[in-house]
This record gives structure tokens, C-alpha cells and sequence, in this order.
């Protein structure tokens, strides 16, 4: 796995000069920064005193040099060069004690430092060097193993997360916890996702996502740490902390750890076959049918999804027997903009966002024949809502589509229905469909089916419902149900006599119909 490129590794905190020089015991010294001011945030690995005159040899990058200078008195050149041993070897800084060898600061290795952009540091007071460094070590100590505490209960905590099975989400919003602050994953083409955190601060992060990602760019700026996200030798995404709020060594510690979780998550494939990017259309789309999230603030999302949202016509589809991946794939041979998602009836929504000018009824009804000629099959039922041109209207359309789809779903063999179906195909079935759910509408349905609602009644039962929903065609139901007409006759007959009814009174027929569409909704 690729991360973002560090200076020392997550597990080496360090103190930058500018703390270092913050401490207590070193302001007793009175220092002063007479060189490279501009470059304080250097990170201090390490401290030590030397005098030797070629220390930088021994030098592995990041330390800072506590040093008198009692070699170097008198030789200008000596100065020069050991600034730029140290700056060759990545010190982090010099500290030069005055009084001993200088009595200022030495103008040779000032404007050597400053040339450099090496930090160089003078004791104005006698200061005890063996108290520095023991201040500087013990506190580097605690830092390293804090970080690493933190580092394995991070580790720890995903790890079993992975182990149980948990989805993505629930990974996020473990990280987003330990981070304080928005949590997005995106993929190389900067669409999010997936997000964590409180609502309204990653609302915040995502009202204007594409421009804010790209202007922070790979800079760790402003508490946005990012870490790669790549396996197999691939780089497919990137998690950002957005906004982290703590010391930036522990970020970028905490951002590697998710990635390596996330990673991990991925090539064992989570909890579900679906990708990452069909499970955020999912958690939208859903989120938009379910109206628990106001419209409004899921438009962010939307938007970072990659849905253009700016003066759009939407059409929100939900079709049956189709398959999201067939669906995706028809949306992306016409060009169409949209999101779609499997909802948890099996159904699949498909969200449209069209310009303004074009033909949204036209354009559906190409998507609805386009995905029948791809699918090989008249099966697939499109059901469609009106289009909006207000996102705050876009649940109601997903709802009304659904509708529209459960009104025909079990019922598509025996209806002439459009290429796409609307509420205005589906007539008294679809009034039924909203009012199933009414104790009265259950009580009516019992009442009129009664005699064929057990035992051999089932078989009438189907006889029945084809018959009224041919407009009690009796050559059609005998032909679709594989019987002859005099043997239509009888059952139709029986059907009479259980229900006490004459199925040739339009009146009663229309009452046993009404009846059997509340059973047939009631029923699923």
C-alpha cells in the first residue's frame, strides 16, 4: 500500500525547533534565532551536543546540535564548513552557547545558516546542555510511545471491525472518532465515495468538494492528511481527514492506518459484492426514497457523488428485473448522467439528471429500450415518476416511481404497458397499491374472496384474476391458462358458487376485482 510521503515515519513523532525552543528550560537561556526564522517547523528527531568540527559524518538527518563552538573559534573557514556538514546532513538546527567561544554570534556561520535555511540558534545565558537534551529526549520518548499506543489501538479497533464482517460505513465512523473531523473517501477522479463524521461538518467539506480537493491539492494544509489507497500495485483512491484539528505527525499516523483498514476491507471484499462506489449511490438513493434526511442536505453529497445538480431536469426511475451493474452500464453507453442503486425490495432506482433542454420523456423511454435490447428480455419493467426540476421534489419522484413499479409488479404478464410506466398506466391498481395498507381495504378483500382464499380456492383464485384482468375475456383466459373453453366454464362457474356472485353483473365484478387487487397488494 502507497501512503502520503512523510519526513520520518508515523511511529517517530518528533518536536518541531519552534517547541523545542518553547520549553522552559531553554527560555531560561534567552535564546535568539539569528538564522533561517522561516524554518522553525522543522521537525527535531533527535538532539545532541557536539564540537567536533566534521559532527555532520555522523549524522542521520533531523537532530539538532547543542554546541559551544569551542572548536571552530578563529577559523572562519571551519565555521562555513561545519554549517554545511549540518546542512548536508538534514540537521534540524544548531544551537550555539555564547561566552565560551563567542561572545556574539558569529557573522561566518550566520549567513552560512541563513544561505542554507538551517535554523541557527544563540544562548544568550549559560545554559547546561545535559538539561536540554534530557528535556528534549524524555519528551520524544513519551511522544514515540504514545504514538505507537495509539497507533496499535487504531490498528487494533479495525482490524476487528474487519474480522466481524463491517461494512464500510461502519469503518469510517471509527476513524472519524478517533480523528474529530469529516472523513471522505474518494476515488482518483476525486467523486466521493463514502464520508464519516457530524453531519453538518462534513455537509461543510462537501458543498464545494471537486474545488476544494483540487486547490488543497497533495499539501497537508489546514489539517487536510491524506493517505493513498492502492493494492496489487495499484493506486484506485484516497481517504482524507479533513479539517484534523491534532499534531500532524498523529494524523498522518491515523490517516495510514485507515487506509492500510481500508485496503484490507476492499481486497477481502467487506460485507457485500457490491463496490464502494454502488454502495454510495445505494446510501444515497436510499436516503432520498426514506425522506428520514431533508433533501436538501443530501444535495452535497449528491454533488461530490459526481451528479450534476446545477439547473437540471431529474427523472427517477425504478425498475424491475434489472440488474444495477446492466443498468450502469446502459446509462454510461447513452451518456446520460445519474446514479443508480438496488433498493431493498429488489427494486432498482436509477436518478437522471438531464440539461434542461433535453427530452427527459423521450430520453426514458431510449433508456427503457436501450436496456431492453441489452437485457434480451421485455421483462424489465420501467416505472417512472414525472420529471423534477427542484431537487427538494426528487424524493417524492423516486416514491412515486416505486409505487408505480410495486403497482405492476405482479401483474406486468396480463397488462399492455408503455415502455415506460407511469402513475397514469396503472389506474385503480395503483390506488389500490397506496390504500393496502387500510383496515378497511384488508377487511373488504377477506370478506369478498373468502370462498377462495383456502385449500383448492387458490387455483380458482389464479383463473379468477386473469379472467378480470383481461376485461373477462374468456377465449384469452382459457388460451393463457392452457384449458379449454367448456373447462373454462366450469371454474368459472365454481368461482361463482364459492363467492356467491355473478361475474357477468358488472357491479359485483367490479367489487370481486377491487377485492382481489387489495389481496394480490396485501400480499406483495
Amino acid at each position: 500500500m502507497t501512503t502520503t510521503s512523510k519526513t520520518w515515519g508515523p511511529t517517530e513523532p518528533a518536536l518541531s525547533v519552534r517547541q523545542v525552543l518553547g520549553l522552559e528550560r531553554v527560555l531560561a537561556g534567552e535564546p535568539e534565532v539569528v538564522a533561517g526564522a522561516s524554518q522553525l517547523d522543522r521537525a527535531v528527531r533527535w538532539v545532541h551536543v557536539a564540537e567536533a568540527a566534521d559532527v555532520g559524518v555522523m549524522l542521520s538527518g533531523g537532530e539538532m546540535i547543542l554546541t559551544t563552538g569551542v572548536l571552530l573559534a578563529g577559523d572562519e573557514g571551519a565555521q562555513a564548513e561545519y554549517i554545511q556538514s549540518l546542512h548536508r546532513a538534514e540537521a534540524a538546527a544548531v544551537v550555539l552557547g555564547l561566552g565560551r567561544a563567542f561572545p556574539a554570534p558569529p557573522d561566518v556561520m550566520r549567513r552560512a545558516a541563513e544561505r542554507c535555511g538551517l535554523p541557527m540558534v544563540v544562548l544568550h545565558r549559560p545554559f547546561p546542555f545535559a538539561e536540554l537534551t534530557e528535556e528534549v529526549q524524555s519528551r520524544l520518548v513519551r511522544r514515540k510511545f504514545a504514538a505507537v499506543s495509539f497507533s496499535e489501538s487504531v490498528r487494533t479497533a479495525l482490524t476487528g471491525l474487519i474480522t466481524a464482517d463491517a461494512p464500510l460505513q461502519r469503518l469510517l465512523d471509527e476513524v472519524a472518532q478517533h480523528s474529530g473531523c469529516p472523513v471522505v473517501v474518494t476515488n482518483l477522479a476525486h467523486r466521493v465515495l463514502a464520508t464519516a463524521g457530524e453531519r453538518p461538518a462534513v455537509d461543510d467539506v462537501l458543498r464545494d468538494w471537486e474545488r476544494i480537493a483540487r486547490q488543497a491539492g497533495g499539501n497537508e494544509v489546514d489539517g487536510w492528511i491524506r493517505a493513498e489507497l492502492a493494492g496489487r500495485g495499484e493506486r484506485w483512491g484516497r481517504i482524507t481527514l479533513c479539517g484534523y484539528r491534532g499534531d500532524s505527525a498523529t494524523g498522518r499516523l491515523l490517516a495510514d492506518r485507515a487506509a492500510e483498514a481500508l485496503v484490507l476491507h476492499r481486497m477481502l471484499g467487506g460485507n457485500s459484492a457490491h463496490t464502494w462506489e454502488e454502495q454510495s449511490a445505494q446510501s444515497l438513493l436510499t436516503d432520498l426514497v426514506s425522506g428520514v434526511v431533508p433533501a436538501r442536505q443530501l444535495l452535497p453529497r449528491a454533488r461530490a457523488a459526481g451528479l450534476p445538480v446545477n439547473r437540471r431536469t431529474f427523472v427517477p426511475l425504478v425498475v424491475r428485473d434489472g440488474e444495477p451493474d446492466q443498468l450502469d452500464r446502459v446509462l454510461r453507453m447513452l451518456g446520460m448522467p445519474g446514479l443508480v442503486a438496488e433498493l431493498a425490495d429488489g427494486a432498482v432506482a436509477v436518478l437522471l439528471s438531464l440539461a434542461r433542454d433535453q427530452d427527459a420523456t423521450a430520453l426514458a423511454a431510449h433508456f427503457a429500450a436501450r436496456l431492453r435490447t441489452e437485457s434480451g428480455s421485455s421483462k424489465a419493467v420501467v416505472a417512472a415518476a414525472d420529471e423534477r426540476t427542484v431537487w427538494d421534489d426528487v424524493p417524492a419522484g423516486l416514491r412515486e416511481a416505486q409505487h408505480v413499479a410495486d403497482a405492476v409488479a405482479d401483474s406486468s404478464a396480463v397488462l399492455d404497458l408503455p415502455a415506460v410506466v407511469r402513475l397514469k398506466d396503472v389506474h385503480l391498481r395503483g390506488l389500490i397499491r397506496l390504500l393496502r395498507d387500510d383496515p378497511h381495504v384488508q377487511s373488504f378483500a377477506e370478506r369478498e374472496l373468502d370462498g377462495l382464499l383456502c385449500g383448492a380456492g387458490e387455483d380458482l383464485l389464479a383463473v379468477l384474476r386473469t379472467y378480470l384482468a383481461s376485461g373477462r375475456n374468456k377465449s384469452r383466459t382459457a388460451q393463457l391458462h392452457h384449458v379449454s373453453r367448456p373447462a373454462l366454464y366450469r371454474r368459472l362457474e365454481a368461482i361463482q358458487g364459492r363467492l356467491g356472485v355473478d361475474l357477468d353483473d358488472f357491479e359485483q365484478a367490479a367489487s370481486v376485482h377491487i377485492a382481489l387487487l387489495a389481496h394480490d397488494a396485501q400480499q406483495g
